[in-house]
């Protein structure tokens, strides 16, 4: 099972959100990722702004962490790569416990 990273981006006028899931051994650049949607420059949202959207830590964001999203400000953003892969696993929304997900039930079931 690969693990991944969650990186959570925002643009630069902090009103657009991202919950970018890219394998954990991948390079992140902020200027591929906005070019790849063609959006403005991204930056690293702050540890502030995660913890009232998505009610994690920093070093403990996932993909559930959308169910706490209640204004559905947050755009979940998957690297093919992460789609290609039977399973992946991440933070359990702490930052000390892991889980394992199928990205195909992710994205079918869970972001529909």
């Amino acid at each position: 099972m690969k693990m991944v990273k969650t990186l959570f981006l925002c643009n630069s006028k902090k009103a657009e959100f991202y919950l970018f899931i890219t394998p954990a051994d991948k390079p992140f650049t902020a200027k591929n990722f906005s070019n790849a949607l063609g959006i403005s420059c991204v930056s690293f949202a702050s540890a502030e702004l995660m913890e009232q959207i998505l009610g994690v830590k920093i070093g403990a964001a996932t993909v559930c962490g959308v169910l706490m999203d209640k204004e559905n400000l947050v755009q979940v953003v998957f690297d093919k790569n992460v789609l290609f892969e039977e399973w992946y696993g991440c933070s359990d929304g702490t930052t000390t416990g892991y889980i394992k997900f199928k990205p195909v039930l992710i994205v079918n079931n869970f972001l529909t």
